[in-house]
């Protein structure tokens, strides 16, 4: 029996709430954040540990972590493309590590190792690139062949039931899974005992602004001054920058994913296919958690389909023909903010004090800690941390883009 029950059982008493009791909405704040979720919560958290900035507001239009932060499949990595992520990313997964320490909560954080599979000479030649690009900058990521994978991956079919033969394999050994909803929770209590203000069923209505800069936020609970506002809001992130006059290249496309029902554990690894358009891992209750790649229209909608289950069931027997026994429990979907140049847009905006957190498409959760911890120094310092500056809005003017399609379209 764990000793915390055995201790409430003898000693009596009511557990604390997890969260303090919520507050009535002020009519001011220094810094107002539009999003609950993992990256606003964290934004929020490392605003008032790392900076003392603790008159904040956290607007979360329905629960915390229930947006995106709830729909992700809880892959954590840092194998990308470019420098610019690698770095980023990376930062993002050496925090991950602690972070059940740093919260006090069991985030489940598990490495599993990830392999990005290669069907043809052109996906292995990008492997390669990928993996010296990750040497560079530190991070352990290496091409293995067919031998490799099936020691590893026993279950795997490589030859993809003769349709799409496995050439290698990207293995990137850090990859892990982590508990998605109690990253955001763990975030959000840390905020909130340090005197962030949580407020969910609060929807932002409006962003009042003066002389080109931000002066308040209309909600469906009433009005409200800022010196600040952090946009973290995910596939409302368009609605949020229109309510400015701030145009991006940020679109919206539904996200689907599913779970089997719980087997015994046979894939203790993290199994990637941009060619099948497939990834799955298995969780710690046994379930195996599948996705693809984002539906080819836009659409703002959480609604989940059946051409999606039929498609990813299909491509997913070609890796593991044994899964066709297994029954399905559950589907859902979320809304991903996509760029052109799939990296995310973060910092400052032509709007002062109107700082951006969005177009994290497939890839947010993983950066969540990183995320957190830039955009509380951006805003705390009414500059781009450096780590983001290569993730500004104004790359798309200059044409400065982040290339990052290649190692981020599914693999998440």
């Amino acid at each position: 029996m764990p000793w915390r029950l055995l201790k409430r059982g003898l000693v009596g008493g009511r557990e604390p709430r997890f969260f303090p009791e919520e507050r009535p909405l002020k009519s001011r704040y220094d810094v107002v954040i539009i999003g609950g979720g993992g990256h606003g919560l964290a934004c929020a958290y490392y605003l008032a540990k790392e900076h003392g900035i603790t008159d904040v507001a956290v607007l979360e239009q329905g629960y915390l972590g229930g947006g995106n932060t709830g729909r992700n499949t809880t892959i954590v990595r840092s194998n990308y493309l470019t420098p610019e992520g690698v770095r980023f990313y990376d930062t993002s997964r050496r925090l991950f590590e602690d972070l059940s320490g740093e919260l006090d909560i069991n985030l489940f954080y598990s490495t599993r190792g990830h392999y990005t599979l290669a069907h043809s000479d052109g996906a292995l030649r990008t492997m390669r690139w990928r993996a010296e690009v990750n040497k560079h900058h530190g991070v352990d990521s290496r091409v293995v062949d067919r031998t490799a994978i099936a020691a590893d991956v026993p279950f795997l079919d490589l030859d993809c039931g003769g349709r799409s033969p496995v050439q290698g394999a990207l293995y990137h050994a850090p990859g892990a899974v982590a508990r998605h909803d109690a990253v955001a929770w763990g975030f959000g209590r840390g905020a909130a005992n340090r005197g962030v203000e949580l407020h969910q069923q609060t929807r932002v209505t409006g962003i009042r602004t003066e002389g080109g800069r931000v002066a308040g936020v209309s909600t469906s609970r009433g009005d409200l001054e800022c010196g600040a506002v952090v946009s973290a809001a995910a596939g409302s992130t368009p609605r949020i920058t229109d309510m400015v006059g701030l145009p991006t290249p940020v679109r919206v496309f539904p996200l689907q994913a599913c779970v089997s029902e719980p087997v015994k554990p046979f894939l203790d690894t993290i199994v990637v296919s941009g060619s099948l358009h497939v990834y799955v891992s298995q969780s710690s209750r046994g379930e195996l958690v599948m996705g693809s790649a984002v539906d080819p229209a836009v659409l703002h909608s959480t609604r989940s389909s059946f051409e999606f289950v039929e498609g990813l069931a299909d491509r997913l027997l070609d890796l593991f023909p044994f899964a066709a026994r297994l029954r399905l429990m559950r589907q859902w979907a979320g809304m991903a903010d996509m760029t052109p140049d799939f990296a995310p847009v973060m910092g400052t905006t032509p709007v002062a004090g109107f700082y951006l957190d969005g177009g994290w498409g497939t890839w947010g959760f993983k950066a969540t800690p990183a995320s957190g911890m830039t955009m509380a120094w951006t805003v705390a310092n009414g500059r781009n941390h450096e780590l983001i500056e290569p993730f500004r809005l104004s790359r798309f003017d200059d044409l400065r883009l982040v290339g990052e399609r290649g190692a981020a379209s599914v693999g998440h």
